[in-house]
C-alpha cells in the first residue's frame, strides 16, 4: 500500500476524533474544528483534508477504520487463525473500534440510506467487505471472489445494526448474532453445488442474502 499524502495522513489522523464529536455535532464541520482542536491541527488544514458533504464525511470514516483494521492485523497476527475465525474476529474489531461513536455511526448509516447516497454506501460496504476477505486471505478471482464480499457485507452490515440496538452486557446478544450470520456464510461452500441443480433446488444469492438480513426468529 502507497504511503498517504499529507492530507490523506491528516484525514485519517482526524477520522476518529470526527466520530466522536459527530455523537453531539452530527456530520458536521463544526465536528471536523472540535476534531482539529483536539488534535493540534490547525483547522484550515483540517477543513482542507477532510470532506464537507456529510455522505462523503462518513465514507472517509469507514475508509479510516479499514485502514487502521488493516493495521491492526498483521500477517503474523491473522495466518494462525481458521478462516471462520478470521472474519469474526475482522467484524468483531470493528464494532469495537465504532464503539466510541456508536451514535454517529447510527446517523451516519442514516446518511448513507438517503437516495443520493445509496451508490457511495454500496461503493463503501463493498470496500470494507474485500478489505475484510483481503486480510483474510482469500485471493479469489472468479465468481468467488464477488460472492464471498456480497455476503460479508450482508452479515457485517445486518450485525452492525444488532449491534446499534444491543444492550447486553458485553454485546453477548450481537455476538451470538454475528456467531449464526457466520454459520450460514461457512455452509456457504455446500449450498453452493445447489447452483447444478434443478431450478427448484438451484441456490439463490437474492434468498440467500435476505436470509443474512432478515433473519428466521424462530
Amino acid at each position: 500500500m502507497a504511503d498517504p499524502t499529507p492530507l490523506e495522513a491528516t484525514r485519517l489522523k482526524l477520522a476518529p476524533a470526527v466520530a466522536e464529536n459527530a455523537v453531539f455535532d452530527g456530520w458536521t464541520m463544526e465536528a471536523v474544528d472540535l476534531a482539529a482542536d483536539q488534535l493540534d491541527i490547525d483547522r484550515d488544514v483540517a477543513r482542507l483534508a477532510w470532506p464537507k458533504d456529510p455522505g462523503e464525511m462518513v465514507a472517509a470514516w469507514i475508509e479510516s477504520v479499514d485502514a487502521r483494521m488493516i493495521e491492526a492485523f498483521p500477517p503474523e497476527k491473522i495466518g494462525a487463525m481458521k478462516i471462520r475465525d478470521r472474519i469474526r474476529a475482522l467484524v468483531w474489531w470493528r464494532l469495537e473500534a465504532a464503539a466510541p461513536a456508536r451514535e454517529a455511526v447510527r446517523t451516519g448509516l442514516s446518511i448513507l440510506s438517503l437516495p443520493q447516497n445509496l451508490s457511495l454506501a454500496a461503493r463503501t460496504a463493498w470496500r470494507s467487505a474485500d478489505a475484510m476477505w483481503r486480510l483474510a486471505g482469500d485471493t479469489s478471482t472468479d465468481y468467488n471472489h464477488y460472492t464471498k464480499r456480497a455476503i460479508l457485507t450482508g452479515v457485517y452490515g445486518s450485525t452492525l445494526y444488532a449491534w446499534l440496538d444491543d444492550d447486553s452486557a458485553g454485546w453477548a446478544d450481537t455476538a451470538a448474532f454475528l456467531d449464526r450470520r457466520i454459520d450460514d456464510v461457512m455452509q456457504f461452500e455446500k449450498w453452493k453445488a445447489k447452483w447444478t441443480g434443478g431450478a427448484e433446488r438451484r441456490f439463490s444469492m437474492a434468498r440467500f442474502l435476505g436470509r443474512l438480513r432478515y433473519p428466521p426468529t424462530a
